[in-house]
């Protein structure tokens, strides 16, 4: 298992996560590939655009290298209540999700998952480093390092121009 100390932690790719049926995920697997790393909710007001948003992006750049690694999360209004199954048939059913889907998480708190206090303590917002809200955005470079965040509000399509930089289409 990768360590839990962010301190330790150097990059993404350092870590691993738990996916929806409960293996552990390597993320080294993923290096090379530029990452979106978000906190997913399926009955929040901002599920629909997100998850259109996310899958539309994932349609245009999965062979050109970008990763979406959605993480549910219940803290937030209690809006992610289902199952790690109910949730992939929501994803995967109503928004045609085809990027992993993993464990649900904390992402705050005490029982935060290491991935996320890895993100919080590289990309800090406004308001300190805790995740305010369902669909906080981290985006990661090829090599691992977390690059951006961005607001729940903040609309997946609005970045496209900085993963087609990453990725190294423009």
């Amino acid at each position: 298992m990768a360590s839990n100390s962010s301190q330790a932690t150097q990059t993404v790719h350092d870590l691993t996560v738990k996916d929806a049926g409960g293996n552990d995920v390597d993320l080294s697997i993923y290096k090379g590939k530029v990452l979106l790393i978000v906190n997913v909710a399926s009955q929040c007001g901002l599920t629909n655009s997100n998850y259109t948003e996310l899958s539309t992006l994932y349609e245009r750049y999965k062979d050109k290298g970008l990763e979406i690694l959605a993480f549910p999360c219940n803290q937030f209004g209690a809006q992610e209540p289902g199952t790690n199954e109910q949730i992939l048939d929501f994803a995967c059913t109503r928004f045609k999700a085809e990027y992993p889907i993993f464990d649900k998480v904390d992402v705050n708190g005490g029982n935060a998952a290491p991935i996320y206090k890895f993100l919080k303590s590289r990309k800090g917002s406004l308001f300190g480093s805790g995740i305010k809200w369902n669909f906080t955005k981290f985006l990661v470079d090829k090599e691992g390092h977390v690059v951006d965040r961005y607001a729940p509000t903040t609309s997946p399509l609005s970045f496209e121009k900085k993963i087609k930089k990453l990725l190294g289409l423009v």
